[in-house]
């Protein structure tokens, strides 16, 4: 696969605590360069960086990230205030607990309301696959897709494990045929994300394959 066609898959992030504005800056710099299908930042910067990237470049931000307990409604203000400052996508982390206690209603009910918040912008949703049996992981493909989200999404990054080729796998084989697959996490070489784009994901979250293509140019400079 050709690497430009990788990175048009690729939502290049950054979401790490103390990320600044010069690192979003470049992150946005980068995306647009490569032609990456949006940049995903934390959701104090979107009305800066959809002010710098205007139509060039799709900004995403994460709501209820990283760990989903949120409520409901705190996560709709998170949506709704993202989406007024100039967000065109929406990755939203899911209640674990709820999935634990069997409340798979409420979990849908919750993705039903981003949506609705989200409208016609893109909503994905974070499962943390790597918390779950692979039983809640199908379960969660049926929610998701009876939601009407847009897309199910692997990981936040955060936790104790990201996207595996298996999970892949198993979202494929069970999500309905509107619901396209982000795999995120720990996607550190142009083979992997090669791979996981074989096995069914649309998009893949990450800042490692922007940076591999990178290093030649970086290599050829410091040559000089």
């Amino acid at each position: 696969m050709e690497v430009k066609e990788i990175l048009k898959h690729v939502d290049h992030t950054l979401l790490a605590q103390g990320a600044t504005w010069e690192e979003i800056r470049q992150i946005c710099d980068d995306a647009m360069h490569y032609g990456t299908a949006s940049v995903c930042i934390p959701p104090s910067y979107v009305r800066q960086a959809k002010d710098y990237v205007g139509d060039r470049m799709a900004v995403c931000t994460v709501i209820g990230f990283p760990n989903g307990y949120m409520t409901t409604a705190a996560k709709e203000f998170e949506a709704k205030d993202a989406l007024e400052n100039g967000a065109d996508e929406i990755d939203m982390v899911i209640n674990i607990g709820w999935v634990k206690d069997q409340k798979f209603d409420l979990v849908e009910r919750e993705i039903r309301t981003l949506k609705a918040a989200a409208g016609q912008k893109i909503l994905k949703v974070i499962i943390e696959t790597c918390l779950l049996t692979d039983e809640e992981k199908v379960e969660l493909c049926h929610v998701v897709t009876c939601a009407g989200a847009d897309y199910i999404k692997t990981s936040t990054g955060f936790s104790t494990g990201g996207a595996t080729f298996d999970d892949v796998r198993l979202f494929a084989a069970n999500v309905g045929p509107k619901v396209k697959i982000k795999a995120a996490g720990g996607i550190s070489s142009l083979a992997d994300a090669e791979e996981f784009l074989r096995l069914g994901a649309d998009r893949l979250g990450t800042s490692r394959v922007v940076k591999i293509v990178k290093q030649p140019a970086n290599k050829k400079s410091r040559g000089k």
